[in-house]
């Protein structure tokens, strides 16, 4: 844990360029070489992120009843510290962070799942995170256009297979309490499609880009003012056949509170995952069978967090 780690100067991609075929080959490179990237002229604007923020902070300084009243039901709601482990394997009680899950808003019927802190409490916060939704999945939808380019594919591709119809995306705000001696977040790859994720530039998080690597090499990313750090999820590695790596990422205490963002874009859950053609061949066959989108995500989720019977136990104990 105690380690000293290298700083990585990851690609930065410039979302609002004209040039789209220079931009889809510097993500290819980016995808290709650490499933990473900065996303700049995004369309989030800096006094916005501040705000949003700010909102958070506010519902993480809340009394622990008030936030409990609000715990995570369908994947929306409250998480209390140490109710996650993202690594199975690891030995420790959980994680030490707390989070808040906000599901999609593009329908009435996800939309009625969210769950929203008092307006009593906190009056400006369900617009805040309402308004932030809207304009981090405006930014992924135009991202995904560049990426389905930067594979061969249509820039309309993604829609044509119906992965943007009505996509399972997710925000997430996030706490790391900065105890020393834990990950704030254990070493793990993101599920879906891509995470798009925001900081308020309190270090932690590193990359680890070879995760077969014995012993692994972990490298710090640094904070870039204004941009979105972007990953590779688990399901576009399946989707590329490897081509894109979905790539290890944990978060180190920095000894202070840290706080986050993060955006999951995932497909709608009956949308089928397999093998782009121009990422396969003869030589060059699928490794993974097709999966629906749905079931994959959900075995995924079931090891992070166990069934919600034990998430319910785990927040009972804390409360």
């Amino acid at each position: 844990m105690g380690e000293t780690a290298a700083t990585l100067n990851l690609p930065i991609i410039d979302l609002s360029s004209l040039d789209r075929i220079s931009t889809s080959n510097s993500i290819r490179q980016a995808c290709v070489e650490y499933g990473f990237f900065y996303l700049v002229n995004h369309g989030v604007d800096q006094d916005f992120m501040k705000q949003a923020f700010e909102e958070s902070a506010k519902f993480f300084s809340l009394p622990i009843q008030d936030k409990t009243k609000l715990n995570r039901k369908e994947y929306r709601g409250y998480t209390p510290l140490y109710a996650e482990k993202l690594d199975p394997t690891s030995l420790s009680k959980g994680d030490p962070k707390e989070s808040y899950y906000i599901g999609s808003l593009a329908d009435t019927t996800s939309a009625s799942l969210n769950q929203w802190p008092s307006k009593d409490l906190l009056p400006n916060w369900k617009p805040t995170m309402e308004s932030l939704f809207g304009k981090i999945l405006s930014a992924g939808n135009k991202l995904l256009s560049v990426i389905a380019l930067s594979l061969d594919l249509d820039e309309d591709y993604f829609d044509k297979i119906n992965a943007l119809s009505k996509p399972e995306a997710f925000l997430r705000l996030l706490r790391y309490s900065g105890e020393l001696g834990y990950c704030g977040a254990s070493p793990h790859s993101d599920y879906g499609m891509i995470t798009l994720l925001m900081t308020n530039g309190v270090p932690g998080l590193q990359i680890c880009k070879d995760k077969l690597k014995q012993p692994q090499v972990w490298e710090d990313v640094s904070h870039v003012e204004g941009a979105i750090i972007v990953n590779i999820g688990d399901m576009m590695e399946r989707w590329t056949n490897c081509l894109y790596q979905s790539t290890l990422h944990r978060v180190m205490p920095a000894g202070k509170e840290r706080y986050s963002v993060a955006f999951f874009m995932d497909p709608p859950s009956d949308c089928v995952v397999e093998c782009f053609e121009s990422c396969c061949s003869e030589s060059s066959p699928p490794i993974f069978p097709p999966i629906r989108s749905g079931d994959y995500l959900n075995e995924r989720l079931k090891l992070t967090y166990g069934s919600e019977k034990d998430l319910k136990s785990s927040i009972q104990t804390k409360s």
